[in-house]
This record gives C-alpha cells, structure tokens and sequence, in this order.
C-alpha cells in the first residue's frame, strides 16, 4: 500500500509546483499548443480572423505541387553547399591564425564578432550599396581591374544567390570564430611541443592534430549552422525580397509569404513542418555520421 504523505511533504510538494508553474505555464502556451495548432491547421484553411475550416489533405496537394515550393527548397540547400563549408573553413582558419600572442588581438577578437551584435538590416543595406550595379563599391573596384561590364550582383539570377551567400558567410564566421577560438585553448600545448620535437611541420600538426581535436567542435558548429542556413531569412528579405525570379527564395521566407502576406495559415502550417522534418532528419543524419568523424 502507498504510504500516505505527511502534511510537510504535501507543503513542499505544492512549493515545488508553484515554483515550476511559471515554465509550465510558458511551455504549454508557447511551445505545446502552437505545436499541436500548427498540426491541425496543416488539414486547415485559416486566415487568423474566421474559424478554421478542415480542408483534408488539401494544403499539403498545394505545396507539393508548387514549383515555388520547390525552387525554395533547392535553394536552400544550395546555400547550405555554398555557406556551410566556407563559414567552416573561415571560422577555423581565422581562429588558427590569431591563436598566438599577437599585437591587438582583442581588437581582432571584437572586429570578427562586430557583425554578430550589429542589426542586420543596418548591415544588408550596407552590402546593397557594395553590390549596387552603378557606382557600387565592388563593381567600382572591378573596373578599375579592366573589367568592363561587371555583374548586377542583385538582379542576376546567376549572381544573387552566390551574392547573398557571401553576406551569410561574412555574418556568420565571427560567431563560429569565437567558438573555434575556445576549442583551440582546449588542445593541450604538449602535443604540440611533441610534434616540434619530431619536425612536424606547420600544415602537418594542423591536420594531426588540430583538426582531429577539434573534431567535436567542428560537429557542433556544423549542426548549428544546418539549422542557421534552413532558417535563413533576414538577409535574403532585406537584399533581394527572394528574386530575382525566386532565386534567392527560402523555405523561411515561403512560410513567412503564404503566413503573413497571403493569410493562408494551412499552407504555411505544412511548409513549417517540412522544415521541421528536414532539418530533424539532416541532424539525426549528423549524428549517425557523429561516430565515424567524431575524434572522443
């Protein structure tokens, strides 16, 4: 038989929920309900003023039939080949770089990480001016190189997303530098003293040994920034407005469209949940590779 609670423990019991009811409170409302909500507006059509009315599988016929939806998609993943290896790449050399005792290396340290406290839609009008076709900062430089008829960076389709891309990289890599910067102090100075001893050279201690120990950082940062790229909006709304002809065009910015411009809250619900899907089975397929790229 259950063993009845004393008066004390009932008292510490109701202290306990009161303290937790705040969170509770909070998860239901701003996590649990909006997520059992969206799931029925996906067999829904609502435009956030009449009731819901059930449609069926209706939005889900919509989306998967819209080229743009498809184009979106592609896009995506497109800036994740493009932005993904690149802000790596950045991130890690630049912390390589400054992980030494270097004249005005805070400097360094706050100019690399200036980007990420900056606004963002102070920074896209920035690089708009950079990009502009006429008299644009880049495209001034460029002739000056001879080249006479430079790209319109932000109206070319071939262009835009390469443009955006860079603007997504140059955000980012400060973040993933800092974090980077932390891993390196975390690698013990004596593998490396072993490794002058043996002659190692600079690139050779670079690929056994910084790489290898920085391994789960480097895991880290690549799952975070999947997410970064399948939430990629700001940028590409401010610069391009997803064109030109959808090339620019994000998973994010289709929900936001049919959500918030076309009140069609029933398609948007699906794209939600088809990115939810993606970017849960693009980390679960990081974790299962975890074991084989993953130095413990």
């Amino acid at each position: 038989m259950r063993r009845r609670m004393t008066k004390k423990e009932r008292h510490d019991n109701i202290l306990g929920y009161i303290f937790i009811a705040p969170q509770l409170v909070g998860f239901v409302l701003f996590v649990a309900f909006p997520l059992v909500f969206s799931l029925v507006l996906c067999f829904s059509e609502w435009n956030m003023i009449d009731m819901p009315e059930f449609v069926g599988w209706a939005n889900f016929s919509a989306v998967f039939n819209d080229r743009i939806f498809w184009k979106s998609v592609g896009n995506t993943f497109i800036y994740i080949a493009i932005v993904v290896p690149l802000t790596l790449l950045s991130s890690l050399t630049l912390a390589i770089l400054t992980n030494r005792k270097l004249p005005l290396m805070k400097f360094y340290r706050a100019a690399f990480f200036l980007p990420m406290v900056t606004s963002t839609v102070a920074i896209a009008m920035v690089w708009m001016f950079i990009y502009q076709a006429d008299g644009g900062i880049l495209n001034s430089v460029l002739s000056v190189f001879g080249i006479k008829n430079p790209p319109n960076w932000l109206q070319d389709t071939g262009w835009a997303r390469f443009a955006v891309s860079v603007v997504s990289i140059w955000l980012k890599v400060g973040y993933y530098y800092i974090i980077f910067d932390a891993g390196l102090k975390n690698i013990p100075t004596e593998l490396y003293e072993a490794a002058d001893i043996d002659g190692a050279s600079v690139w050779r201690k670079i690929i056994k040994i910084t790489v290898p120990m920085l391994s789960s950082v480097m895991f880290f940062v690549t799952v975070m920034l999947f997410i970064d790229i399948f939430n990629m909006f700001n940028e590409v709304f401010i610069m391009t407005a997803g064109g030109p002809d959808y090339s620019t065009y994000t998973l994010s910015m289709y929900i936001y469209f049919y959500a918030f411009k076309d009140f069609n809250m029933g398609r948007a619900a699906v794209a939600s949940w088809v990115l939810f899907a993606l970017v849960g089975i693009v980390t679960l397929i990081q974790f299962k590779l975890k074991k084989k790229v993953v130095f413990e």
